[in-house]
């Protein structure tokens, strides 16, 4: 299926690497965009967050990051000062986000990916851990 897909992927991330597969088992082949080689521009990272309709803050990744080393818990950071932290430590950016012409997502977990894809999966889905996602319809399960 041909569709404007992208996910700014982390490839040492179990998460990323399952919405990564979901998003193909539709049939789909997204622009795969390693954000913590290429991050997206600020006026990009804006509206991902935006269009997810989360806050900067819930957009930052803690775990695995310098996030409490650099304060960022501080409830008086603007967004504004969040954003320039999270653009040059791109770490810190959460992930993975996904952009789709239906929406845009935060896919944690990597299931949320599903409600801004096409129902065009080729059929059983299980995660690395062995979760079954989709049946052998393509049906979500659950």
């Amino acid at each position: 299926m041909t569709m404007d897909v992208k996910i700014y992927h982390n490839p040492a991330c179990g998460t990323s690497r399952n919405t990564l597969e979901m998003i193909r088992n539709a049939g789909i082949e997204p622009t795969v965009i390693e954000y913590l080689k290429t991050p997206p521009s600020r006026e990009e990272l804006v509206k991902m967050i935006a269009d997810a309709g989360l806050s900067v803050r819930e957009a930052i990744r803690e775990k695995g990051t310098p996030y409490e080393e650099l304060g960022l818990a501080n409830p008086a950071l603007t967004d504004d000062q969040l954003l320039d932290v999270m653009l040059k430590e791109p770490i810190l950016i959460n992930r993975p986000f996904v952009v789709t012409p239906l929406g845009t997502r935060l896919s944690r977990p990597s299931e949320v990916v599903l409600a801004i894809l096409p129902d065009t999966h080729k059929g059983a889905f299980a995660k690395e851990d062995g979760e079954k996602v989709l049946d052998e319809k393509g049906k979500r399960i659950g």
